[in-house]
């Protein structure tokens, strides 16, 4: 054990679910194509988002039973 924490996303996360582009339940991921053009979705940013979310509310957790 390294003391690392996985926070992912989990399946209530929509997003996930219903990307076609990129998405793990271990975070989001993105490919920009072999020309690095494609856009990130907005199902990807959405996943962003819920990620952030997810690793502050943790980290604010973590700060307050330490």
């Amino acid at each position: 054990h390294h003391g690392m924490l996985i926070t992912g996303l989990p399946y209530s996360e929509t997003e996930l679910l219903t990307t076609t582009s990129g998405g793990t339940p271990y975070g989001p991921s993105h490919t920009a194509g072999i020309d690095s053009t494609r856009p990130l979705s907005d199902e990807e940013k959405m996943m962003c988002g819920a990620l952030g979310k997810r690793l502050a509310t943790t980290a604010m957790s973590l700060l307050a039973h330490n």
